[in-house]
C-alpha cells in the first residue's frame, strides 16, 4: 500500500515517537511511505522544539499565532496536493493538530480516502491549558475536521466518544491504543538488571518516564519519601525532562532525600526500555481523562508493578488487582497506599508485572499491530461496497 503520512509535528517528543514509530511499522511491514510535514521538524533536537519556531511563538502571542496556525494550511495543503499527484498514495494519513485543515481539504476536494489519528480534543485542552483566543472557530474547525475522515482513529474509547459527539458517525471510528516495540524490552527474568527482591526491606525504585509537569503530582511523591517511615527503602528514577524538574530537585535536597531522587535527563525513546527494566514499581500519577499513556504501555512491557490512577481510559488499559494497582484520584492517601502495598508485597510485584505483559502481549499493544490494523481498514474503505 502507497501511505501519505501528513503531519504538523513541529518538535521531537512523545507526540513525534507515535508519529516515528508507526512510520517505521508501515515500512517495515513492506508499504511505501512519503512523509509530508514541516521541513523544521527535522531541525528540532529530541525534546525540544526548532529555533525558527520558539522565535514565531514569541514575536506572534495570542490570536496573531492562532491566525499562523491558519495562514500556514496555504503552503501545508499545497506541499500535500504535489505529493498526492506524484505519488498516488491509497491513503492519506493525518495526524491531527489544531487549525490544520490540509487533509481535511485533500479528503473533501479531490475525494481522496483520509484516516485521521486523534490523540486529544484539541480544542478543549487548549482552552483549558494554553490560552486559547478563538476557541469558537478552533473547535468548529476541529469538529469539520473530523468529519472530513474516511476514518477517525482515537485513541482511547473516551476520546471516541467525544469525537462521535463532534458528529462522526460511531462506523468511521476506530480506536487505536499506543504501542511499543515489544523487542526493545527483554522478558524481565532474562533482562541482565532485573531485580526481584526477596525481602521488604530491600530498597526498592520508583520509577516515572516523561516530560515532568506540576501536574503528574511527582512532588507528592518526593513528600512521602520524606515524612513516611517506608520511604527509607524507596528510592525514585525520574526519566525525562521538564518544567517541573528543577523544583523537584530543589524539593528533594530541602527535604533531605536529594540521595534518592534521580534525574536521567532527556532519553531517547529507543534507549527508555533500558531504565524501566530497572523499576520496580511504575507511576503513571495523572493523567487526562481521555488520553492513551506511553508510558503505561512501557511499563507493561517491562514486567513492572504499575500504579495509576482508577479511570475510564485507564481502564481500557489495565485492570486492577491483575495488571496494576489502580488509585482513587481524589483520595490524597490512596496513591501512596498502593505504593506501599507493592513495597510490602515482593510477590504481588512479579504477579502484577508478569500478567500485565502478558496481557499487552495477548491484546498485541505494538506499533507493528496497529499499522497492519489501520492497512487492513484503509483495503476495505477502498473496496467497492456490495
Amino acid at each position: 500500500m502507497r501511505i501519505l503520512y501528513s503531519h504538523r509535528i513541529q518538535s521531537h517528543d512523545g507526540q513525534s515517537v507515535h508519529v516515528e514509530e508507526l512510520i517505521h511499522a508501515f515500512r517495515a511491514a513492506g508499504h511505501e511511505v512519503m512523509v509530508v510535514g514541516p521541513g523544521f521538524y527535522q531541525q528540532s533536537d529530541f525534546g525540544g522544539e526548532s529555533a525558527t519556531v520558539a522565535w514565531l511563538r514569541r514575536l506572534l502571542p495570542g490570536v496573531l499565532g492562532e491566525f499562523a496556525e491558519l495562514a500556514y494550511n496555504i503552503p501545508a495543503y499545497l506541499r500535500l496536493r504535489r505529493a498526492w499527484r506524484s505519488f498516488r498514495p491509497d491513503l492519506i494519513y493525518e495526524r491531527c493538530n489544531l487549525y490544520f485543515l490540509a487533509g481535511a481539504l485533500m479528503a473533501r476536494w479531490h475525494g481522496a480516502t483520509m484516516f485521521l489519528e486523534v490523540n486529544s480534543p484539541l480544542a478543549q485542552e487548549r482552552s483549558r491549558f494554553g490560552g486559547l483566543k478563538l476557541p469558537r472557530l478552533a473547535a468548529a474547525l476541529e469538529r469539520f475536521t473530523w468529519r472530513s475522515a474516511t476514518k477517525v482513529l482515537p485513541v482511547t474509547h473516551v476520546l471516541g466518544a467525544i469525537v462521535a459527539e463532534g458528529g462522526v458517525p460511531a462506523d468511521r471510528i476506530q480506536v487505536v491504543p499506543n504501542g511499543i516495540v515489544l523487542e526493545r524490552f527483554a522478558p524481565r527474568a532474562d533482562a541482565p538488571e532485573s531485580r526481584e527482591p526477596d525481602s521488604v526491606t530491600a530498597t526498592v525504585t520508583l520509577g516515572f518516564v516523561g516530560f515532568v509537569r506540576d501536574w503528574h503530582g511527582l512532588d507528592k511523591i518526593v513528600d512521602a519519601l520524606a515524612e513516611q517511615p517506608e520511604g527509607k527503602t524507596l528510592s525514585l528514577t525520574v526519566v525525562g525532562d521538564g518544567p517541573a524538574r528543577a523544583d523537584l530537585e530543589r524539593r528533594a535536597v530541602r527535604l533531605g532525600v536529594g540521595d534518592r531522587v534521580r534525574f536521567t535527563g532527556l532519553v531517547a525513546h529507543d534507549k527508555v526500555a533500558d531504565h524501566v527494566l530497572s523499576f520496580d514499581i511504575a507511576l503513571q500519577p495523572a493523567v487526562a481523562p481521555y488520553a492513551s499513556p506511553l508510558k503505561i504501555f512501557d511499563y507493561m512491557a517491562a514486567e513492572c508493578a504499575i500504579v495509576a490512577p482508577d479511570q475510564p481510559n485507564i481502564r481500557e488499559i489495565l485492570t486492577h488487582e491483575h495488571t496494576a494497582l489502580l488509585f482513587d484520584p481524589n483520595d490524597r492517601d490512596a496513591q501512596w497506599a498502593a505504593i506501599r502495598r507493592l513495597m510490602l508485597e515482593p510477590a504481588l510485584r512479579r504477579t502484577l508485572g508478569r500478567d500485565a505483559r502478558a496481557e499487552l502481549e495477548r491484546r498485541d499493544y505494538t506499533w507493528h499491530a496497529n499499522a497492519a490494523r489501520i492497512v487492513a481498514w484503509a483495503g476495505d474503505a477502498g473496496r467497492p461496497s456490495v
